[in-house]
């Protein structure tokens, strides 16, 4: 698949088969997140993968009763470690580590897509909770919850509006 493809493509899937993914494809989709550009090379993105059905429906009420979170065969719970980021301070903790975690999530989708599985970036949660559920330690937190597997339903194409905010040399500036 050719990542322009994949990039128009890719949509947010609520809806999945009751079948599961193979141990590979996350490995794969894993792999590239950490391909992901990561301020310093510090790499502080983390990820809890649970499987446990269990544990997937406390964290779909965690997220405020977003049933895909539970029906996904696959739920990967994306953390950043301060700890990791710390050399860059209070701009590494606030800044560095959610463009590396955004970073790290859209390559982990578009991989996931291009192996024939869909996602969801599920970002309304109770984070104490999910913090809680998945043992996520307090020098990192929990900043995503992908829902993966193989797609029951095919939405279609979102509207774009063809005119970008994109300014030339300063803002306002077309």
């Amino acid at each position: 698949m050719e990542l322009d493809e994949a990039i128009k493509n890719r949509r947010s899937i609520r809806a999945y088969q009751k079948m599961p993914v193979e141990e590979e494809k996350i490995n794969k989709i894993l792999e590239a997140a950490h391909w992901a550009p990561s301020a310093g090379n510090l790499q502080s993105v983390e990820y809890v993968v649970v499987k446990d059905r269990e544990t997937k429906v406390k964290l779909a009420g965690a997220s405020y009763g977003q049933e895909q979170v539970s029906e996904a065969p696959v739920d990967i719970v994306v953390c950043c470690n301060f700890s990791k980021i710390s050399p860059y301070g209070t701009r590494g903790k606030e800044l560095y580590s959610m463009q590396e975690s955004g970073a790290c999530i859209q390559n982990l989708m578009l991989a996931a897509h291009a192996l024939g599985l869909g996602t969801c970036w599920i970002g309304a949660f109770d984070e104490a909770r999910v913090r809680q559920i998945a043992g996520v330690p307090a020098n990192a937190k929990p900043v995503a919850i992908i829902t993966v597997g193989y797609a029951a339903e095919k939405p279609k194409s979102g509207r774009r509006d063809s005119r970008h905010a994109v300014f030339r040399e300063s803002y306002g500036k077309k």
